[in-house]
């Protein structure tokens, strides 16, 4: 049994600082198939390539470990983010204040 098969639980990218837990029932080469168990299951189980997987694991448990982990390594950095987005706006309405000054400016010199 290869290690990819030993290591069926999958960690994949759901929104940016969340990954769902998934489980792995086949894979190929480049894709797998399977299931989230934290969802109600509708229809057949879904594919995806092997390029979605952010990382795996040999059981659930250590998959939900790992996200809850790293959910709060995401959090340590909301203030830095919240900082630099605040600096974002700030030097997007500088540059919109001047922007304007300058079509004004133009416009009353002719």
């Amino acid at each position: 049994m290869s290690d990819r098969i030993e290591r069926p639980w999958a960690l994949m990218r759901h929104h940016a600082g969340w990954a769902d837990v998934f489980h792995i029932e086949h894979e190929t080469a480049d894709s797998i198939t399977g299931f989230y168990p934290d969802r109600e299951t509708v229809g057949p189980p879904v594919n995806y390539s092997t390029r979605a997987v952010l990382a795996r694991f040999p059981t659930l448990e250590a998959a939900r470990a790992a996200r809850e982990g790293a959910v709060s390594e995401w959090r340590k950095h909301d203030a830095g983010v919240r900082d630099a987005e605040t600096k974002l706006r700030e030097a997007e309405k500088a540059r919109e204040d001047a922007w304007l000054t300058c079509l004004r400016d133009a416009a009353e010199r002719s």
